[in-house]
């Protein structure tokens, strides 16, 4: 089954990353062979077979822009490579004589060929030599003009510089999130402490009053019993009695109550998913369901939460949606967890019956669950005719924070 992400959810250029680098290529392949045709590189004033040639070798050269992302090493080498293999021709070979002599002979996709290793490459020791390297066989150090030199060295020093920025500046906002959500969790666990000392604190205060109050109404009653002289009295005493006797055992109850902490929800949580992908197609609905990521990076309350979340849409795609098939995709990482669910258009027309049940309020019922642990929810149509719903959730959210909502409906 192919992937609809795209239709559905995220911007554009990053929906579509292969289109958007296959577009800078073939402008960057435009842009240079205009500009050698032009006599902006090593074009001569009298073109002949071998000049059509590398015009074509350059274009393919410049194409590799490509793949700039997956193998950025790949595409300096071939730049690289091709603006030596002019530099050999133009001299000493002499095979081929530029019209303008004081021109840099590499193509300007050396820029944005120049930015890749230092940005998409993990070993930086290997980006730094391969770009050394790159920078000489741009400049022709062995053939001095400062011109050369310094237009060269521009060609191949920007990429690198904004490669490094844009890689410290990624590296400082992943600090600060993973520090604010540090400081978040540090502050509702003092928050979690400070409700179960205010519960131990009712809880003290509750045993030391109420109860020595009813205990007392308990013994005049039953002190008003063993004195009263008509029947009605002594009955309506023991009454008295039993019934400040059942308060005390109640209010025992609420005091252990108080002096613990809930239990939490028995919602089952992301390993739950696998099940609710079955039971669905027990019933007839298709559904498949793809996990990318480690589930235990989500908390406990985001997996519970997800869980509804799933239930529901597959309900609802039971419901209103018979005959569709559905995608179930999970991603987890350190930051978030993103759950959509997609189905395509429906083959059959919905009983009406069941349509019917519920109380038409899921949808805005997930939105409020899903704000409660500072999520958010997009559902729709989709441009193939189906639905999605994408919900985006932190991956971490203190239990504590979430045990006291009652969920609706």
């Amino acid at each position: 089954m192919t992937d609809d992400r795209g239709a559905c959810d995220g911007p554009w250029h990053r929906r579509h990353r292969l289109a958007v680098d296959v577009t800078i290529a073939a402008a960057f392949v435009l842009l240079d062979t205009g500009t050698t045709l032009a006599g902006g590189t090593w074009w001569p004033g009298h073109p002949g077979t071998l000049a059509w040639v590398m015009l074509g070798v350059q274009a393919l050269a410049c194409a590799s822009l490509a793949v700039r992302r997956t193998a950025p090493l790949t595409v300096v080498g071939v730049l690289g490579a091709f603006t030596l293999a002019v530099t050999l021709l133009v001299s000493p070979a002499g095979v081929l004589e530029p019209a303008h002599q004081g021109n840099v002979w590499a193509p300007l996709s050396t820029v944005p060929a120049a930015y890749g290793p230092l940005f998409y490459q993990r070993s930086r020791r290997t980006a730094y030599l391969a770009l050394a390297a790159f920078t000489l066989v741009v400049m022709r150090p062995w053939d001095p003009s400062v011109t050369n030199m310094m237009v060269g060295l521009l060609r191949t020093g920007v990429g690198p510089l904004l490669a490094l920025y844009f890689d410290a500046r990624r590296r400082l906002v992943q600090a600060l999130v993973e520090r604010a959500e540090r400081a978040e969790r540090e502050r509702h666990l003092l928050a979690e402490r400070a409700r179960a000392e205010e519960r131990a604190r009712l809880a003290g205060e509750m045993h030391d009053v109420v109860t020595h109050r009813v205990s007392l109404m308990v013994l005049q009653a039953g002190a008003l019993k063993m004195t009263a002289a008509d029947t009605a009295t002594r009955q309506a005493a023991e009454e008295l009695r039993a019934a400040g006797c059942q308060a005390l055992e109640e209010l025992r109850d609420l005091v252990g109550i108080l002096r613990t902490a809930p239990q939490g929800d028995q919602t089952p949580s992301v390993a739950g998913f696998a099940d609710l992908v079955a039971e669905s197609v027990a019933v007839g609905v298709p559904t498949e369901l793809i996990e990318e990521g480690d589930p235990a990076l989500a908390s406990p309350v985001v997996g519970r939460t997800a869980y509804r979340v799933l239930r529901e849409a597959l309900t609802n795609v039971r419901k209103h949606a018979p005959g569709a098939r559905v995608r179930v995709r999970v991603e987890y990482d350190t930051a978030q967890v993103r759950l959509t669910v997609h189905n395509t258009p429906s083959n059959g027309r919905p009983r009406s019956a069941l349509a019917a049940t519920g109380s038409g309020l899921g949808i805005a019922h997930l939105r409020q669950r899903i704000e409660v642990v500072h999520g958010t929810l997009r559902a729709g149509p989709c441009s193939d005719g189906g639905f999605s719903l994408e919900a985006t959730l932190p991956a971490f959210v203190p239990t504590a924070r979430s045990e006291v909502w009652a969920w609706p409906g």
